[in-house]
């Protein structure tokens, strides 16, 4: 026999999904109510009560609607794109363990490189390695550097310090200061990474990842002034001039070598071009490894 609580119970995924949205408002405002407002840049104002930041702040600074951002707080059942999410992570400065957290409440997997990385095998790693001092680092086609030996890490700055999600070429040479000022050549070579990256946005279109990359980079005039050129050119080896914050200007050959048969996964390297680089590479190797400066 049937009971009236049978008959009306929600199917077991429903209740589920109901439960993880309002797990996922909860999180979300606590970790608005614990960020103030200096912390981002904002004004704090001589009459606020809200402890951290006020809904509208969140979405002014993860560009949604405010309206759209009150219903995700009050665990209403609407549909959250990764760019959407990405953006609330970056705005509430999530660390790599909450922003997994905020994904797997949302019901999707996170498409950046630090959460969803093709698989870097130990002989990959070997080979960086062995190629010491020579700078070296595996890309993708989208430029996120999913590994990299000592030597490039401080090839323009300290790449340790850049949070993972954040190790993007693109990006890097937009919004980070040391990659900007390092670059000896900065507007010749954002137009040239644009090209490039929009021949290889032809065998990805519609594909999260490229679509939250993308959404990001257009915050930057210098990117859109570019994207608008609807440039493409073929990857290729090149000189590269970089001025080192640490052993001073490098002249480098940058080349190519693919892991796969299509173009995707690529390992990245620079060879000195001339012996007066090779001997400030060997010093900046050594400075990696901790060695100190003699």
């Amino acid at each position: 026999m049937t009971t009236m609580a049978q008959e009306t119970a929600p199917p077991q995924p429903a209740r589920g999904a109901e439960i993880r949205r309002h797990e996922l408002a909860a999180f979300l405002r606590s970790r608005r109510e614990r960020i103030t407002p200096e912390q981002v840049g904002l004004p704090r104002g001589a009459r606020r009560r809200t402890p951290g930041l006020r809904r509208e702040e969140v979405a002014q600074l993860s560009a949604v609607g405010v309206t759209w951002y009150t219903w995700l707080e009050q665990a209403r059942d609407i549909q959250v794109s990764v760019q959407v999410l990405d953006a609330l992570a970056r705005a509430l400065r999530l660390d790599a363990s909450e922003r997994a957290h905020l994904f797997q409440l949302a019901g999707t997997t996170d498409p950046t490189p630090a959460a969803n990385c093709p698989s870097i095998t130990p002989a990959l790693r070997e080979m960086l390695t062995r190629l010491e001092p020579i700078p070296a680092c595996i890309q993708n086609s989208r430029y996120d550097i999913l590994a990299y030996n000592r030597t490039y890490g401080r090839l323009l700055g300290d790449l340790d310090t850049v949070p993972p999600e954040d190790r993007n070429c693109m990006l890097l040479v937009h919004t980070h200061k040391e990659w900007q000022e390092a670059i000896v050549h900065l507007e010749e070579t954002q137009r040239l990474m644009a090209a490039r990256l929009r021949a290889a946005l032809a065998g990805h279109l519609g594909e999260p990842a490229w679509k939250m990359l993308l959404k990001r980079l257009e915050e930057f005039p210098a990117f859109r002034k570019n994207w608008q050129r609807y440039e493409v050119v073929a990857t290729r080896s090149r000189i590269k001039e970089f001025r080192n914050p640490y052993v001073g200007l490098l002249t480098l050959e940058h080349t190519d070598l693919w892991l796969a048969p299509e173009s995707g996964a690529r390992m990245v390297t620079y060879s000195p071009w001339d012996e007066e680089t090779r001997e400030r590479l060997d010093r900046l190797y050594a400075l990696a490894c901790g060695v100190p400066a003699r």
